[in-house]
């Protein structure tokens, strides 16, 4: 209804008009309740306009003709019809405005003629009527060309909603591609590596075993941490091929004790502690929170030297806290140099929120601290 309240305003002034230049006309008849019904009728056919063009074009046009004909407010009778022609040429019914302005300009001139002095001169009447045709014909004019516009303008929006949906598409294509390429470079640099470390772990495992001795701690921890290797690695490679939601090997905050177990074998004592309630969390979370503690507890065996490492995991109502320090050899006063490991720990926290703290401990030792936003409270 509100797009249809300018057409009823309209409506109504050009009533006032109507009524006032019938009034105010020397050689207007006076005007009648059946003529101000007759304006009434203009003005709420011009109000359902919008909707019912065609509809709102024929009762306009024969209410015009008749208060023209009863009345003879002058040329103000055709402003309507005008208003009328042109919504209806701007909704396409060209046939319907072209026939009803042929209608309205036939009524008009011989309703002139008929009524017109002896002494008064047709050439009033032919320009009268010659301005109100090229009225009529620059109103059709201007609905065809706001049509035109209109749909050009539909148009230009299309095509520019198809570029943008080819542009995404293209987008994702190269992205696969780019994948599939990582994929076959991950696969081709270390797959094989880790391979033959497994293979050369697990044999000399089995030729200890066979000579009678038990094989080193280190050498089972090669062999227990060359098999994980390789899961992540194949579940990473299915996420390149084929990415999809969460961690293709399923990993998180739960296997943190399998991690610790790990890293016990490999010769670095670990200690994990949990405080408050676990719960289930954000797969991407979970997932980097479990990463920011492997990636940590690698440096510590690579870098700390001598050392226990403390794991520590916080459920707050609206965060997750994950740290892990060590007292190791790390000192404030020989400042560590940011790594391949700690930058990208570092834009794997920052990626989803969350904060990360890493320094050198005054006590001696290193320590990692990371904190995720959990956008569901418990």
């Amino acid at each position: 209804m509100r797009r249809d309240l300018p057409y009823a305003l309209s409506g109504l002034a050009l009533g006032i008009l109507l009524l006032g230049n019938a009034a105010l006309a020397p050689d207007a008849a006076p005007v009648r309740a059946i003529d101000v019904a007759l304006v009434l009728v203009m003005a709420a056919a011009l109000a359902a306009c919008r909707r019912y063009p065609v509809v709102a074009l024929s009762v306009v046009t024969a209410a015009m003709l008749a208060l023209h004909v009863r009345v003879h407010p002058g040329v103000s009778a055709a402003f309507p019809v005008l208003g009328a022609v042109y919504v209806a040429a701007w909704r396409g019914h060209r046939s319907a405005t072209a026939l009803a302005s042929l209608v309205f300009l036939g009524g008009f001139l011989a309703r002139d003629v008929s009524v017109a002095p002896a002494g008064r001169p047709g050439q009033l009447i032919a320009e009268r009527t010659a301005l109100l045709l090229g009225w009529f014909v620059a109103a059709n004019v201007a609905g065809l060309v706001s049509r035109q516009r209109r749909a050009y303008l539909e148009q230009v929006e299309q095509r520019a909603v198809e570029a943008e949906r080819t542009r995404e598409e293209m987008a994702l294509r190269r992205a696969g591609e780019e994948r599939l390429r990582i994929a076959r470079d991950l696969h081709d640099s270390l797959t094989h590596s880790i391979s033959v470390i497994k293979v050369q772990a697990g044999i000399a495992v089995h030729l200890a075993r066979k000579h009678g001795a038990e094989p080193s701690a280190a050498l089972l921890a090669i062999q227990e941490a060359s098999g994980a290797a390789m899961r992540e690695l194949r579940a990473t490679l299915d996420v390149l091929r084929s990415p999809s939601d969460g961690d293709g090997d399923g990993v998180g905050l739960a296997r943190v004790g399998e991690l610790a177990e790990r890293t016990r074998a490999a010769g670095v004592p670990v200690q994990v502690s949990v405080t408050g309630q676990p719960r289930n969390l954000p797969a991407d979370v979970d997932q980097a929170g479990y990463r920011v503690v492997q990636e940590a507890l690698t440096n510590v065996a690579r870098h700390a030297g001598p050392a226990t490492a403390q794991v520590h995991v916080e459920y707050a109502p609206a965060q997750l806290t994950v740290s892990v320090t060590d007292d190791g050899q790390a000192s404030p006063v020989r400042p560590v140099t940011p790594g391949v490991g700690l930058r990208g720990m570092r834009e794997r926290v920052t990626g989803l929120g969350g904060t990360l703290h890493t320094a050198a401990r005054d006590g001696g030792g290193f320590g990692v601290q990371a904190t995720f936003p959990l956008e569901e409270p418990a």
